[in-house]
């Protein structure tokens, strides 16, 4: 990657920031078309703010970007307006979501986020092979994973079939 310096009025900059960031409750909804809006909505946002994502990727329950944000916008703003503005644009293109996330807060609150010196370009890879090593490392996981209410549930609808043959006869 090249070490491109931008400029405002009287400043040279090259202000590079890896930021993660998660849906409420880390559910994993980022995913098929969901995925695809959330990409588009991101990039138009930042875009607005004159913002440029130098890698970018969507996980299943996190987001990773590398973003050159420019000195007039701190990282706190810029953030909580990616995150209020596309919690909203999200909720706009999926209503059904309202249902999941009440009073409209998709995102969780907070954020990770690391200044990138020169080395953009390693945690430009890092970004790029993360999904890679998610799957992975849930390949060598022997650990399987069950609802722990599914015995629950079955004894209820067993119960609830049995009253309802009862009534019947």
């Amino acid at each position: 990657m090249a070490q491109k310096t931008n400029s405002l009025a009287h400043t040279k900059w090259m202000c590079k920031y890896h930021i993660v960031f998660t849906p409420k409750y880390r559910r994993k909804v980022i995913y098929n078309q969901l995925r695809n809006d959330i990409g588009e909505i991101l990039r138009t946002l930042c875009r607005y703010k004159g913002v440029e994502i130098i890698e970018g990727h969507l996980m299943a329950d996190h987001v990773h970007i590398l973003v050159m944000i420019p000195p007039k916008l701190s990282v706190s703003s810029f953030m909580g307006y990616l995150k209020g503005k596309s919690a909203l644009m999200i909720f706009d293109r999926h209503a059904n979501l309202k249902y999941k996330y009440g009073n409209r807060h998709f995102w969780s609150e907070g954020y990770y986020v690391s200044t990138v010196g020169l080395n953009d370009a390693t945690v430009a890879k890092y970004i790029r092979e993360q999904e890679r090593y998610d799957i992975a490392m849930d390949k060598l996981s022997v650990k399987e994973y069950q609802n722990p209410f599914e015995d629950k549930e079955m004894k209820k609808e067993n119960s609830k079939k049995r009253n309802k043959k009862e009534k019947e006869k």
